[in-house]
């Protein structure tokens, strides 16, 4: 559903409305309970016309969904900033193409989809105009969900705004421009849920005065339950709505219910990505250049193989790599294609048997994925082998989820796994200039971070390339 931007909302009928939805949402727990053990059921899934076999993995038990103390902290500290149906509700920011930022919250109540903005505190001196949206799932209906691209914006400057002409100001920094050799820092994080740990990995990524997020899909765990959309909306707000946060899809964001509803529904209407501006046809990849680096968002539960739109694309937007412009070369996705733990063992095989050479060919430098709870990083790799001129993969899928760690490893340990841990955690990439980027891993140890690995990493951009590892300790 498609709206434009409305005047201001509210009235008698919030309460009423309230209660059907409490009742909506008993209702929608009962359903989801009955379509997730029936989906859950079947051997394999299809997803955009390609049939995925379920791994031999067998998950360890969930644990409780309910919102921990931690979380619920959080979310109590949300809703006092968020006190009318106007104010702006689970806000976070994103890239949306050069020079421009998009703005993305939700609010209960009708208000327009625009934004007022400038670089003075409490002097706006622009405004933005966006778009509305609202969707349904079973009984389930969302709020108001907006969404405003601002621009054009200056490089590294911090900007001041607010949202639909109520609540209060927030403010958001540009990330560096564009240039080989400008620095720019990245959080990478996957699989990140609503738990304690997840909390945690939150408030560690907060101390990193990182530019943009990179986030390897699996986000808010809401599992055909609605209402865990809107609690990872706002658990995450205090830290998206000052930083981009560019995301990729993970399974989790699925949601297919056969003849009920489509694949990434909420996902799609949620985290609108600049798909667009990068060419792409769907939400579920796209790529985007900041700085010294051009990154690839893959879906890794669409379609894929060598006569898809996403290879087709693909193949496209490598193509306009300048690596004198972006030295630096970075793909992010969900399922890993280099994996030794035991939990979903070749669920990346099929993506990498369509892509990889691409990939190689085009001197991609490192692959992000999630998927797999655990922290793993790989030699520089091809074909299952060491490779100095192959991509470094780095699995990090350890945000914080509900469903517990994968602590199974496989044994022996694969001739290209350098370092691989179950633990809890997030990863900070240091671009340094155009031949030199500083990697480090940071363990949620005790509910402290921990950096436990660390490299030097140089571009496949530059005529020689070699990773100096001052690795601390590599738990197997």
């Amino acid at each position: 559903m498609m709206m434009g931007g409305g005047g201001g909302g509210g009235g008698g009928g919030e309460k009423g409305s309230g209660l059907r939805k409490i009742r909506m949402q008993i209702a929608t727990e009962l359903v989801v309970a009955v379509v997730f053990n029936l989906v859950m059921c079947v051997p394999g899934e299809v997803v955009g016309g390609v049939v995925r076999q379920h791994s031999f993995y067998v998950r360890p038990p969930a644990a409780s969904a309910s919102r921990s103390f931690a979380v619920d902290k959080l979310l109590q500290q949300q809703k006092k900033s968020s006190s009318s149906g106007t104010d702006p509700d689970q806000m976070h920011v994103s890239l949306a193409g050069p020079g421009q930022m998009k703005v993305t919250w939700v609010t209960a109540s009708e208000v327009p989809a625009s934004v007022q903005y400038g670089k003075t505190s409490g002097q706006f001196t622009k405004i933005a105009s966006g778009v509305t949206k609202q969707y349904s799932y079973i009984f389930y209906e969302s709020d108001l969900i907006h969404h405003v691209i601002l621009g054009p914006l200056v490089p590294s400057t911090i900007y001041f705004y607010r949202c639909g002409g109520f609540g209060p100001e927030y403010n958001f920094t540009t990330p560096p421009p564009a240039g080989p050799n400008v620095p720019i820092k990245f959080a990478v994080v996957g699989d990140l849920g609503q738990t304690d740990w997840t909390a945690s990995t939150l408030g560690h990524i907060a101390t990193f005065d990182y530019d943009v997020l990179l986030f390897a899909g699996d986000l808010s765990y809401a599992d055909f339950y609605q209402p865990r959309w809107d609690t990872f909306g706002q658990l995450v707000s205090p830290y998206a709505n000052y930083r981009p946060w560019m995301v990729t899809e993970g399974n989790h964001e699925i949601e297919h219910i056969p003849f009920l509803t489509e694949s990434f529904r909420s996902y799609n209407t949620r985290w609108e990505m600049p798909y667009n501006e990068s060419g792409s046809s769907s939400n579920l990849y796209y790529s985007f250049e900041v700085a010294a680096a051009h990154i690839l968002m893959l879906g890794s539960y669409t379609d894929f193989d060598r006569n898809s739109p996403q290879f087709k694309w693909l193949q496209a937007d490598l193509e306009k790599v300048d690596r004198s412009k972006t030295p630096w070369l970075i793909a992010v996705l969900h399922a890993p294609w280099y994996n030794s733990n035991s939990a979903h063992q070749g669920e990346g095989n099929k993506m990498m048997a369509a892509m990889e050479s691409t990939l190689y060919a085009a001197k991609v430098d490192i692959m992000f994925a999630g998927h797999v709870h655990a922290y793993e990083r790989t030699q520089r790799a091809y074909l299952m082998k060491p490779d100095p001129y192959g991509i470094m993969y780095i699995t990090i899928g350890d945000g914080g989820n509900r469903e517990g760690l994968a602590t199974t490893w496989l044994d022996p340990q694969p001739v290209w796994s350098v370092l691989r841990e179950s633990s809890f955690g997030h990863g900070e990439l240091e671009i340094v200039n155009a031949t030199h980027a500083y990697w480090s891993w940071h363990r949620n140890d005790d509910a402290e971070p921990v950096m436990a690995d660390s490299l030097w990493i140089t571009s496949l951009s530059t005529a020689e390339s070699r990773c100096v590892s001052s690795n601390l300790k590599a738990v197997i």
